[in-house]
């Protein structure tokens, strides 16, 4: 569904094209000596700017399938995490490789290792401080990533892990560690080109003299002093609005 602002941008083309369709009917007496106001300019101007809004569609389109990839791709995660804690354990690997291999699953789930203990209420009466602690969350997919990067190196370092499970091996492991890094690298890019986009499009609609709504301004002016302030051809592009919006 489009946003609010997205809409809007679509309306702002929508009535210069009213406007342009105009300014056509009035025949040969609409002749402006302004280059950008001539009809062959509006008509130019008015493609461009549905060739931007097109553009935006397309940009988001890309991005929206790319998010959704990304998060189909890791939503396995979590739980294959889960079951390599298990397998490791389950092995001969030293105490210190498996709880290696539990420490990165805990920032995987989201999990503190050892919880922070708080003053207790006599304490904080007393005038004691509640300890401030940083988030461990670290959920970002980037930082997924990088843990599940992590897990698979240490796995990988530890020669007494050899499960007989495919999909927890450890060239399977790498595998998804690929699909993982290009799944979130994908959605990196698709935001840039998003991005871009609505930058190019916020050009062609609303920038100084060139802008689609500064154009639209000049058009206005020229009308109302070829036919009048109280002509009835005024009164078509004097009510006439546009919006500058500059969001998304």
């Amino acid at each position: 569904m489009a946003s609010n602002s997205e809409t809007g941008h679509s309306k702002n083309v929508a009535t210069f094209e009213d406007l342009v369709s105009f300014c056509t009917a009035y025949g040969p007496p609409y002749n402006p000596s302004k280059p950008a106001l001539k009809l062959a300019a509006l008509n130019t101007q008015l493609a461009a700017a549905n060739a931007a809004l097109q553009a935006v569609k397309v940009a988001k389109t890309a991005y929206d399938n790319a998010t959704n990839a990304r998060e189909i791709a890791f939503k396995p995660l979590r739980p294959l995490a889960t079951k390599i804690v298990n397998a490791i354990a389950a092995t001969e690997a030293t105490a210190q490789t498996v709880a290696d291999v539990k420490s990165v699953n805990n920032k995987i789930q989201g999990k503190r290792v050892k919880a922070i203990e708080q003053p207790d209420a006599e304490a904080l009466a007393a005038g004691a401080e509640l300890v401030k602690t940083a988030s461990v969350a670290q959920q970002s997919y980037n930082k997924m990533v990088d843990h599940y990067a992590q897990l698979v190196a240490t796995l990988t370092a530890e020669p007494k892990y050899l499960p007989n499970e495919a999909d927890l091996k450890v060239a399977a492991l790498n595998t998804l560690l690929t699909d993982l890094r290009a799944k979130n690298t994908a959605v990196i890019n698709a935001t840039t080109a998003l991005s871009n986009a609505r930058i190019a499009r916020s050009k062609a609609l609303y920038a100084e003299i060139t802008g689609l709504m500064d154009v639209a301004q000049g058009v206005k002016l020229y009308v109302k002093s070829l036919f009048g302030a109280t002509s009835p051809q005024y009164r078509q592009v004097g009510k006439l609005r546009f919006t500058k919006r500059l969001g998304d």
